[in-house]
């Protein structure tokens, strides 16, 4: 008898990847989603709908009765306080929501969402609430994973996708600072792959799982990759100073329009990159180059 799933975080981008892997292990999908979002999950006709928000668990456990396991995926890039979106909120207290839901519901087995970085004492508050959370799920006396992906691109995504248009549009790519800060961008497709054989593999219980690409690539070589992807020999670039761009980027963050915040430019200098074998070896999953995965993205676009 297939188990069922519940996921937090499926209309997201890498959210609707998971319910994909999910479906495609012979999994049944039951989805959180929050009043208004229901457009997002259109053409996934297979998997049950509750409405809910996981700031709001008073009600949620008897929506995720009869499931196996619960897959937390909900995570925010940037804050929108004035709508009380913020990292405090939408990392740490949404976790331990759905950790006091699995508990009332009976359910052990729970695999969650981080990010590459997330340490105790980082700089940037988006890896503190991250730590925070984890720290929250190791306490927990479930059967826990966590994934800590560094650059998750695909089709539709608000980071690789962003520099493609970007590139298309652009006669110049902006660069912060020497652009030599190193990135480890993987598909979307394998980061899914990961957490539905994880629910597969009792050896990843109680693991956290640092995931990435099979190579680290300094931004302005990866703008290059993506250049090289569309069809042409280079990224034109201008590289503007980090100081100025700190200051600037502090003034207009709150601005919607306004591509940085600073906890993002702060992650970006600091560098996203791993060793991910263990994940790959542990899953049994083949990394993919970048150049292909960009091409397959592409081609897709």
């Amino acid at each position: 008898m297939a188990q069922r799933v519940f996921v937090t975080g499926g209309t997201g981008f890498v959210g609707k990847h998971v319910i994909r892997a999910l479906l495609a292990h012979g999994f049944l999908v039951r989805c959180l989603v929050r009043p208004g979002s229901e457009h997002d999950l259109k053409g996934f006709e297979s998997i049950d709908r509750v409405p809910g928000d996981v700031l709001q668990p008073e009600n949620l456990a008897p929506s995720v009765e009869g499931c196996a396991a619960i897959v937390h995926l909900v995570g925010i890039i940037r804050e929108r306080r004035g709508r009380g979106v913020t990292f405090e909120r939408m990392h740490a207290q949404a976790t331990r929501n759905m950790l006091a839901v699995a508990r009332a519901a009976g359910i052990k087995r729970y695999l969650q969402m981080s990010a590459l970085g997330t340490r105790p004492g980082a700089r940037a508050r988006y890896h503190r609430t991250k730590w925070e959370a984890e720290e929250a799920v190791r306490a927990s006396d479930l059967d826990w994973t966590i994934f800590r992906p560094s650059v998750i691109f695909g089709r539709g995504d608000e980071f690789v996708s962003a520099l493609a248009r970007a590139l298309k549009r652009l006669p110049v790519i902006p660069v912060p600072g020497d652009g030599r800060y190193r990135l480890q961008p993987i598909p979307a497709e394998q980061v899914a792959e990961g957490f539905a054989r994880a629910l597969h593999t009792p050896a990843t219980s109680r693991q956290t799982y640092e995931v990435a690409g099979p190579t680290a690539y300094a931004f302005v070589d990866l703008l290059d990759e993506i250049a090289r992807a569309l069809g042409r020999a280079r990224a034109r670039k201008v590289h503007v100073p980090l100081a100025p761009l700190r200051v600037l980027t502090r003034t207009l963050e709150w601005l919607p329009f306004y591509p940085l915040s600073s906890d993002q430019l702060l992650m970006l200098a600091e560098e996203s990159v791993t060793d991910p074998s263990r994940f790959f070896a542990d899953l049994a999953i083949e990394p993919e180059p970048l150049a292909a995965g960009l091409r397959r993205m592409l081609a897709a676009g």
